[in-house]
């Protein structure tokens, strides 16, 4: 039988960086709306929920076709973690994977859900996050991570270092629950995956700055422009 796999997304309705970002327009439909219609037109999740803490949030996304779980109030404020509202939500909803999809992502693209839902069900992996990686000359508290300081060598050399960007997540639930009910961190409990993102896909929204970015790249997907060159 196959794994029962449910997407959860986070909305808080209140938000600091970006002020109340989830009802805000970016192009043509709010950003609440650009998961919900990824996770529904995909047609990979038996659920798609929303998880917030306001009841005028939970009903639009209703009309948008998402279910609303609504999030105590004790896990909406600017301190809740992703492993204290998961915890919540995972005890409530049988299923064995949860893949949380953030609104601050709203450039994936299906076929990468799609790639990331194979990923998942053709391994058996516990915890499962998106990251980008990056063959870019790196420091770390002043000293190279992924290159020496006494040869130049090409970036396609590189090795690769890797970052969070927490667009998609997945966690199998029995091992969320068993972790975090024997006081373990079960954000990247159990056996550690991950996916790599496209780095077009992987913007994350905390400022405007992000937005705007995030704008402009949604502006030139709508045209299919044709390369042109200098001639020389």
């Amino acid at each position: 039988m196959e794994d029962k796999i449910t997407a959860m997304i986070p909305a808080r309705l209140g938000s600091k960086r970006i002020s109340r970002k989830n009802i805000r327009y970016m192009d043509q439909k709010p950003l609440i709306q650009y998961p919900i219609d990824l996770a529904l037109d995909s047609g990979l999740f038996a659920e798609v929920w929303v998880n917030t803490e306001s009841e005028e949030l939970g009903r639009l996304v209703q009309t948008m076709g998402a279910c609303f779980h609504r999030r105590p109030a004790e896990f909406a404020g600017d301190h809740a973690t992703n492993r204290e509202f998961m915890y919540e939500f995972v005890k409530k909803h049988d299923c064995d994977y949860v893949v949380m999809m953030n609104t601050t992502s709203p450039l994936l693209r299906e076929s990468t859900v799609k790639k990331f839902i194979e990923f998942i069900r053709a391994n058996d992996y516990d915890t499962v996050v998106s990251v980008t990686a990056q063959k870019e000359e790196t420091f770390f508290r002043d000293k190279p991570l992924n290159f020496s300081l006494e040869e130049k060598v090409n970036s396609q050399l590189l090795e690769p270092t890797e970052a969070i960007v927490w667009a998609l997540t997945a966690w199998k639930t029995k091992t969320f629950i068993r972790l975090q009910e024997e006081g373990k961190n079960p954000v990247f409990g159990g056996s550690l995956a991950k996916f790599v993102i496209p780095k077009d896909e992987a913007c994350d929204l905390d400022t405007e700055e992000d937005w705007r970015i995030a704008e402009g790249i949604l502006e030139s997907r709508k045209t299919n422009r044709e390369k042109r060159y200098v001639q020389l």
